[in-house]
This record gives C-alpha cells, structure tokens and sequence, in this order.
C-alpha cells in the first residue's frame, strides 16, 4: 500500500488512541484544526475533547501537564509544534521527565512521547528551521527517535508508547508529504540503526530528513560505479554504536550527513565513536556534511545553499574515496 509520511503517523497515532484509553493527545491546534501538519485532522471529532486537547501558547505548561499525567498511570502523547517552541519547555523536558526515575531512586517513572517537528527547506527563516536533535540526545534518562521512512512513521510510536521513560520524536517538516509503500511488517523496534542501502566502499551515516539525500546521493553514485552503504541512525539516544562500527569495519570509510551545525553536532559524536571503535579498520578520516554555521536563511537559494545537499554529499563521498 503506497502512503504519505502523514498518512503512515496518522494511522500509528489513530491506532494508539483507538486501541488504549490511557493514551491521549495534547498540544496546539491539535484539535479542532486538526494539527499544524494535518496529522490529528479527524481525531477531535472521532475521540471528542478529553482525549485530544488543544492547549494554550505555553510549552513549558502543557509539557509539564503530560508529565503529570504520564506520573499519574496515563499514555500522553504531547505535540510540540515545531523543535524551536521545545525550547520554552526544556526545563520540564531535561529537569523534570528525564530525570525523575533516578531522582525517586527508581519509583516512578514518566512513560511520555513528545512529538515535535524538526528542520529546514520551507522557507521559514532562521527561528523555524531548527534542527536541534542533538540537544536532546546529549540528555540521559530519555529516548530520542528520528523516523525517516514511511515504515518507521507507522511503527515507531508504538514501542514508544510502551517504554516506561519519556521518548522525544523528531519528525522532518520536509518528510510529511513524502509517499512510499508502507511494507507488511512496517512494525519495528526503537534499539538499533537501520542499513537503508548495502555498499562496500564507504559508510554513508545520517538521519531523518537527510536519509532521502544520501539515498539519492548514494544512487547517483552507484551510477559512476561507486558503491556506497547508507546508515539510517534511526534512534539517536541511545546510538546504535555497535551497527556503526560493523558497517565501517567493512567499508574502511565514512562519511556522516546531520543537518545540524557542524560544531557540537550529532555528526560529531558518530565520528568520535567511529574512532574509538573502528580506528585501526579506517583507510581515510572521516568526512562530515553539516548545515553551514549560519542562521538558516529565508530565501530559498541562500536556504538551499545552507542545507546538506545531495551533490555536496556526492563530492565528500568523492573526497574521501580519492575519485
């Protein structure tokens, strides 16, 4: 069955209200407007006001009732609208969810998901364009999810439902219209990195709205001959170290793709691992593809300038591979 990437949310999320009364959704204009990117559109009327609630203009407080609730034997789900209205909510977010399990010495615990939209490419100037997934990856005590495929849209948000701690969901603005076939066994676990694409000469690592790049970066590739692996992270917190190191262990190169700045970056850190773990299996340095360090602009070829872009990842790949 072919499906959008909304579509593939809606039909996980639909699924979880209808098949738990424990689970509700809240956030802004999630109700009667049907979601800021459509995703909700319906459910008010299906599941009525007390199981979808449209909140006020106040992250830190909407956040901080989820917690609540999730204390108090319920399932939230909470929408933030887009990654940079998370930051009015940080101190529930890092304080509060992803630290009371140790705090209480393991006596509660917050079993919370957090949507949120993630990234740049609409033309929506610097202080929507946010891509700060590695902000919350850098936090013990949550887990912190970027669905990339039509499959992982539809089968992330269950086991995340079921974890007993708070889970942060980075969904790419740029993914939503995205169309695909949705696979029988769309369902999937929130532990390990995915191999979107098998290849020998190189590690191509990335996530969320950066996978569709590489794969199109690895096809134009593979047309010149040159055969490359594409990584889809998938789960950011805790990395999945152990496929890292197995897909550079056999291609002896790497290059990582994160549409975060270059400097802190989660591209960084997967760097730094592969050094650790596979520095003696390594035939060149690593090489990044990071949004350039610059607030991202709002017109749309300085936008486009600013992003990782397919070309660009074809010529690090090049660099690295000497070709």
């Amino acid at each position: 069955m072919r499906i959008s990437y909304r579509e593939a949310m809606r039909q996980a999320l639909h699924d979880a209200l209808a098949s738990d009364p424990r689970v509700f959704l809240m956030g802004e204009d999630v109700g009667r407007y049907g979601g800021t990117y459509a995703v909700s559109k319906g459910f008010y009327d299906e599941f009525g006001p007390e199981r979808i609630r449209d909140t006020p203009l106040s992250e830190l407080g909407f956040v901080g009732a989820g917690i609540g609730a999730a204390l108090g034997g319920m399932r939230p789900i909470v929408e933030v609208m887009t990654v940079n209205f998370s930051l009015l909510a940080l101190d529930q977010i890092v304080n509060s969810a992803a630290l009371l399990r140790h705090m209480s010495g393991g006596q509660v615990s917050v079993p919370l998901v957090i949507r949120m939209a993630t990234g740049a490419g609409r033309q929506l100037a610097a202080q929507h364009s946010h891509s700060l997934e590695n902000w919350y990856a850098h936090i013990p005590g949550i887990r912190v999810l970027a669905p990339a495929t039509i499959a992982d849209a539809r089968g992330m948000l269950a086991p995340a439902l079921a974890d007993p701690d708070p889970v942060v969901m980075f969904e790419h603005a740029q993914l939503y219209n995205m169309e695909g076939k949705l696979p029988d066994n769309w369902q999937c676990d929130i532990e390990r990195a995915a191999i979107r694409r098998p290849g020998s000469q190189l590690s191509l690592i990335t996530y969320g709205g950066s996978l569709p790049k590489a794969l199109d970066a690895a096809a134009e590739l593979a047309r010149d001959g040159i055969d490359v692996e594409v990584v889809d992270l998938r789960v950011l917190r805790p990395l999945d170290t152990e496929t890292i190191a197995e897909s550079v262990s056999r291609t002896h190169r790497a290059v990582i793709v994160d549409e975060g700045w270059r400097s802190g970056s989660l591209a960084a850190e997967v760097m730094a691992r592969i050094v650790e773990n596979c520095f003696y299996d390594l035939d060149a340095p690593p090489v990044r593809v990071c949004s350039e360090e610059v607030p991202i602009p709002y017109a749309k070829h300085m936008e486009g300038a600013a992003l990782p872009q397919p070309a660009k990842i074809v010529a690090a790949v090049r660099e690295v591979l000497n070709v």
